[in-house]
């Protein structure tokens, strides 16, 4: 069995199945063309060991740079080669090349984070990254 996943018209993926390559290419579930595999096991262009986040020592099973989701774009003629990628989650930020994942254009700020700061979120109008509180807003004594 293998992860498939179909795609519309606008190689927007619709669902993702686990699904034998030979019922894929019966037809019965609509054009065999719509449906491209996927590997459950690779993230950024990068294939991991099942059940961890240890790189393969087998590179050659990275398959089509991400698992792909529900509304993920299949990129047939892609930077660097077919791949999915995850939707553009803000206009400002561009996708690389290799993961076919979206990179912002201010790195997001790195742990040791204040003590009332949980994350931190991205404000496409400032162009900046924005604390997320414990207890949103912040409390000011």
């Amino acid at each position: 069995m293998a992860h498939f996943a179909e795609i519309d018209d606008n190689n927007i993926v619709l669902r993702v199945l686990v699904i034998e390559q030979s019922e894929v290419t019966t037809g019965n579930w609509g054009d065999p063309a719509k449906w491209i595999q996927t590997s459950y096991n690779t993230f950024g262009g990068i294939h991991y060991l099942p059940n961890s986040r240890t790189p393969s020592p087998d590179q050659s099973k990275a398959l089509h740079k991400n698992y792909a989701g529900i509304g993920y774009i299949w990129l047939p003629n892609g930077p660097d080669g077919p791949g999915f990628t995850p939707p553009q989650p803000f206009p400002s930020w561009t996708m690389d090349s290799f993961s076919y994942m979206w990179i912002p254009p201010v790195p997001k700020p790195e742990k040791p984070w204040p003590p009332d700061v949980i994350d931190y979120g991205w404000d496409e109008a400032t162009q900046s990254w924005v604390p997320v509180y414990k207890h949103n807003p912040p409390i000011n004594n």
